[in-house]
């Protein structure tokens, strides 16, 4: 089995609240807490939780574009966490992301010829054969080099994200955060680009740690799933073991929202419970899941899990160690 390329451990993102006229800080979200997993070489993780989990910002804090409170993130060996100035430049050509928004993510002024060469620039690699590169990058994504010269708005959703994708892969990474890659595009844009970052991975030997809130998209891509709920990773299995038998009273919830031509599913599970900024303060210690047949109240985090079988995990206090 291949080493982890990734590891995080005990991962905690504090956003501070701050009100009154001195603008004092009266206290804190914890967007993240505690979150723990591990993604190795040619692996696709899935990390997947409703809007407002903490899973982008779990991205950001991998690829340091926000800084951790606490916790360490390691990237084949080195402590990301620590890094800094030309240890972290260095860093980033191995470590790269992929935005949700592909308009947004790519500078309007820029060409695209600019836009996926400029991390060559920014490296110093442009004048061997940089203009080269970008033409066999945009073939490599599907779209044709003889458009290198157009604008962002002359693209359309789907080639928008290609570019970025296409800026991804210039510096060659082992490793690239897809933030929700394909949540802004069509449905049938949205296969053809999961095809690409598939047909990428094999060719490359790529690591993807992939975030979304569409199960469908990930059980499509993912080998493995850790599921996030209120900041903390709360269940992590294989992707099949998953959908075929969640544990986690959430991890049910959200798969029987899936619609039935999908998975078969018959019975909603509706979420009752904290409001996410409420719950994030540390205040709250549990939360309520209601049925039809039913309403479970059940502790977060901490209470003793239930048994399972096979390799899936239940993961207690957000760690990615089935206890």
């Amino acid at each position: 089995m291949n080493e982890p390329i990734l590891e995080v451990r005990d991962l905690v993102k504090e956003f501070p609240i701050r009100s009154g006229f001195m603008r004092r800080r009266t206290g804190a979200v914890q967007a993240v807490s505690g979150v723990s997993f591990s993604v190795r070489a040619g692996e696709t993780l899935g990390l997947v939780g409703e809007s407002g989990c903490g899973k982008s910002t779990t991205g950001r804090m991998v690829t340091r574009l926000i800084d951790p409170t606490s916790g360490s993130i390691r990237f084949e060996g080195q402590d990301v966490t620590a890094a800094s100035g030309s240890s972290l430049h260095a860093l980033r050509a191995r470590l790269q992301m992929v935005f949700q928004d592909p308009y947004a993510s790519l500078n309007p002024r820029l060409t695209v010829q600019s836009t996926i060469g400029e991390p060559l620039r920014i490296y110093g690699r442009y004048r061997d054969g940089g203009a080269e590169r970008v033409r066999q990058l945009m073939e490599l994504v599907g779209l044709n080099p003889e458009h290198a010269s157009r604008f962002p708005h002359e693209f359309s959703g789907g080639q928008r994200q290609r570019v970025g994708i296409a800026r991804a892969l210039v510096l060659n990474p082992r490793l690239i955060v897809l933030d929700e890659p394909v949540s802004a595009l069509d449905v049938s844009i949205q296969a053809q680009v999961l095809n690409l970052l598939a047909e990428l991975q094999k060719e490359l030997g790529l690591s993807y740690l992939f975030i979304a809130h569409n199960l469908g998209v990930v059980e499509h891509l993912c080998d493995r799933i850790a599921v996030m709920y209120l900041g903390k990773v709360v269940e992590t299995a294989p992707a099949a073991d998953l959908f075929k038998s969640p544990s986690h009273p959430y991890t049910r919830a959200l798969l029987s929202a899936v619609p039935p031509a999908v998975h078969g599913t018959t019975m909603r599970m509706g979420l009752v419970g904290y409001d996410c900024a409420y719950a994030m303060t540390g205040a709250a210690s549990h939360a309520v899941i209601a049925t039809p047949q039913a309403t479970t109240a059940w502790s977060s985090f901490n209470a003793d899990p239930p048994e399972r079988t096979g390799t899936s995990k239940y993961c207690s206090a957000g760690t990615d160690t089935p206890v």
